[in-house]
C-alpha cells in the first residue's frame, strides 16, 4: 500500500515535470518566432515614402527569392557585403514608364537591407 502511494506521488511529479519542460519549450520557441519580422516588411520598411506610394495594394504583393550575388546585384548593394547570395524582394505592379518593378536586397540574416534598385524593363 505504502509503494503503490509513492509511486502514485512519483508518476504524478512526472507528469508535471513533462508539462512543465513542454510549457517552457513552448514559451521559447513562441517569443523567439515573434521577434523576427517578414522579409517583405523589412523591405517595405526600408522606402523612401516616394517608392513606398508605387505599391498599389499590399507588401505582400511581392516575389521574395535567394539569389546568387552577380554584378549587377553587386552594382545596388552594400560594398562590404561579403557572402554570395542576398533575399531579393521584387515589388509586384510597380512599374513606371521609364523603371521596371522596385526591387530590394536584404541580407540573409533577413534584417539587414543591403540596397534597391529596378528590375530592367
Amino acid at each position: 500500500m505504502k509503494k503503490s502511494i509513492i509511486l502514485l506521488i512519483f508518476g504524478i511529479l512526472g507528469v508535471l515535470l513533462i508539462f512543465m519542460v513542454i510549457g517552457i519549450v513552448s514559451f521559447y520557441s513562441a517569443s523567439k518566432t515573434e521577434n523576427q519580422m517578414p522579409i517583405e516588411m523589412v523591405a517595405f520598411n526600408s522606402l523612401t515614402d516616394e517608392e513606398s506610394a508605387l505599391i498599389p495594394v499590399s507588401p505582400k504583393d511581392s516575389i521574395v527569392k535567394q539569389v546568387p550575388v552577380n554584378d549587377d546585384i553587386k552594382a545596388s548593394i552594400d560594398i562590404n557585403y561579403d557572402k554570395d547570395q542576398v533575399y531579393s524582394v521584387t515589388f509586384n505592379n510597380t512599374e513606371t514608364d521609364t523603371t521596371g518593378n522596385l526591387v530590394v536586397f536584404v541580407g540573409l540574416d533577413k534584417k539587414a537591407v543591403l540596397g534597391k534598385g529596378f528590375t530592367s524593363k
